[in-house]
């Protein structure tokens, strides 16, 4: 209120004691409003007696003063695209701590690929850490898109080495970053061919292939043409070497040249089974390295064929059962804090369940109470933590899987308690109404489904009588199902996860014993392959992770693992 009428007064100019001059532009104003504002004027004001005296304000615009008086009168600031970091500066230099921050969320709002390179530089001008870090892990985050930008071949050398020397570089392959040095280089060549060493052993050469060196790397004028180069080229195949004959479990070494990033993404699985029965445990898959770590956030207690989902930096576990007790419970991990908290419980106990997540709403659709089959289905906000029952699928459905495409959620197979379904439904949240599709080939419970390039993805399950290695997808444009290449091997009950256009089976069932290898499915070559990594489960549920700053605390700690001593190894050539 006050605020309001010393600006209504000094719009009016009246009971004004004091004026701000720039240029020759005069603002009159209200000494005492300014002092509260900065200590800048506090500094100023503080041995003036006289009233209508002129402060002269070096190196601010008036346009820019203008806002400045404004926040001072109303805490509210005028930013815009074209006058945010001249405002930023200003209020740094007068250190009006109200604008900085102002100013620091509106431009952290509009960073993108093509200015977070100078939005971050722009912070060794004007200081702000929160600015500086959101502009930091965005670069980090998004260096493939950030790479052909026009402020990317801005960077120092220094701060280029910086970016491609961190683990958490997101990169889905190392030709990415070696391609972005020589991009940056022929920006100014006479100038920076002298730094082709330097930043070439930043690459982590030793994740990528033989082939990949001999064709790509070596050949190239900068590195053919220097020594240093070659030497980096021929110990990154020494380790390429090592890797798959000394240390074959591994994806990666210590070393700089072989040591793997930090995923922009991992695979969390939660509860279900291993040998010793119904476990609580949580594991995290980290994709780059292969590699599986038991996590300490341990649930309270045992969950199978329960639903996981990720939402707003929580990991959300969803119904379940154990020991014959199905439960409606509803718990979320704040991977963040490592802190457990209980959430409203859903309207039915469900066993079997299907959980997805849709425009920020987590949805559980079918499962059972331990004597029925549903076909009921709800969804959870977390804003009000309630749950809210929409309309029921056409048919009961448990140990089905559901995913989302196209802002629709897509339900495949499961059991009726009588039957085994072939059977598809996907759900408009817009209209509240559920639409049956065509078929499936075979019938499938226990199978996983996964929407990517426009298709959902039905993978394994049990029909009955086997357990099931075949894949088909679904194209909604013709309503058609169409088969793709078998998993390696049989499975049902297991985990299905998409990062980084690859999808990853975890674990599972094949009617004698639980799964540990893990399958790994290219869409677009169409073939599945077997990584080195083992994660022994099985009815348990999965989510991908993403985003979280934390991100290191969930993978295998790259300094554990092995170093390779190029001293003791053999030559490259004889190996």
């Amino acid at each position: 209120m006050k605020g309001t009428l010393y600006n209504e007064l000094r719009l009016a100019g009246l009971f004004c004691d004091a004026i701000l001059k720039v240029e020759e532009v005069q603002f009159p104003i209200h000494r005492t409003i300014l002092y509260e504002c900065s200590p800048y004027f506090q500094a100023l004001f503080k041995h003036c007696t006289n009233t209508g005296e002129v402060f002269h304000i070096p190196l601010v615009f008036p346009d820019i003063l203008r806002i400045i008086i404004e926040f001072a009168y109303t805490g509210s600031v005028t930013s815009t695209e074209d006058n945010v970091q001249e405002l930023m500066i200003t209020a740094d230099m007068l250190n009006i701590v109200g604008i900085i921050q102002a100013c620091s969320h509106f431009i952290g709002a509009h960073i993108c690929p093509q200015n977070c390179v100078g939005i971050w530089q722009f912070t060794n001008i004007c200081h702000s850490s929160e600015l500086r870090c959101k502009a930091y892990r965005y670069i980090i985050q998004h260096f493939e898109e950030v790479v052909p930008s026009d402020e990317f071949l801005q960077l120092s050398v220094e701060e280029l080495t910086v970016f491609i020397g961190r683990d958490e570089l997101n990169v889905r392959n190392e030709s990415i970053v070696f391609d972005a040095i020589l991009r940056w280089i022929a920006h100014i060549p006479r100038e920076r061919e002298q730094h082709i060493a330097v930043l070439l052993s930043q690459v982590r050469l030793g994740l990528t292939s033989r082939a990949y060196i001999l064709t790509q790397v070596i050949p190239n004028k900068l590195v053919k043409s220097n020594a240093e180069c070659k030497q980096i080229a021929e110990h990154s195949m020494c380790m390429i070497w090592h890797m798959s004959t000394i240390e074959p479990l591994t994806c990666g070494l210590r070393n700089t040249l072989a040591r793997p990033r930090v995923p922009n993404a991992f695979l969390l699985v939660t509860g279900g089974c291993n040998n010793g029965g119904q476990c609580c445990d949580i594991k995290a898959y980290d994709p780059i390295a292969d590699h599986c770590i038991n996590i300490s956030d341990k649930m309270e207690y045992t969950r199978a064929h329960h639903g996981t989902a990720f939402l707003n930096g929580y990991v959300y576990c969803i119904g379940g059962f154990a020991r014959e007790r199905y439960f409606n419970s509803v718990v979320r991990l704040d991977l963040r804090t490592h802190t457990w908290q209980e959430v409203a419980p859903m309207h039915y106990c469900r066993g079997y369940v299907s959980v997805t997540v849709l425009n920020g709403f987590i949805y559980a659709l079918g499962g059972s109470d331990g004597l029925l089959r549903l076909h009921t289905a709800e969804r959870y906000c977390p804003e009000t933590n309630q749950w809210t029952l929409i309309a029921p699928m056409y048919l009961l459905r448990s140990d089905a899987s559901c995913t989302v495409l196209h802002g629709k959620i897509y339900v495949c197979g499961g059991f009726t308690g009588a039957d085994f379904l072939q059977t598809a439904e996907f759900y408009d949240p817009e209209t509240n109404r559920w639409t049956m599709t065509s078929p499936m080939s075979t019938v499938r419970r226990g199978l996983r489904v996964v929407a990517y390039n426009d298709q959902i993805y039905a993978v394994g399950g049990f029909d009955g009588i086997s357990h099931l290695s075949n894949v088909e997808a679904y194209h909604p444009q013709s309503n058609t199902w169409q088969l793709l290449s078998p998993m390696c091997s049989q499975r049902s009950s297991f985990c299905l996860e998409v990062i980084e256009d690859q999808f990853y089976v975890i674990g599972g069932f094949d009617g004698t014993s639980i799964i540990e290898n893990i399958d790994v499915y290219c869409p677009y070559t169409d073939l599945w392959d077997a990584r080195r990594a083992v994660i022994s489960c099985s009815y348990a549920s999965s989510c991908v992770v993403s985003g979280i700053p934390n991100m290191a605390e969930f993978v295998i700690s790259r300094d554990s693992l092995p170093h390779f001593d190029m001293d003791l190894s053999p030559r490259y050539f004889s190996c």
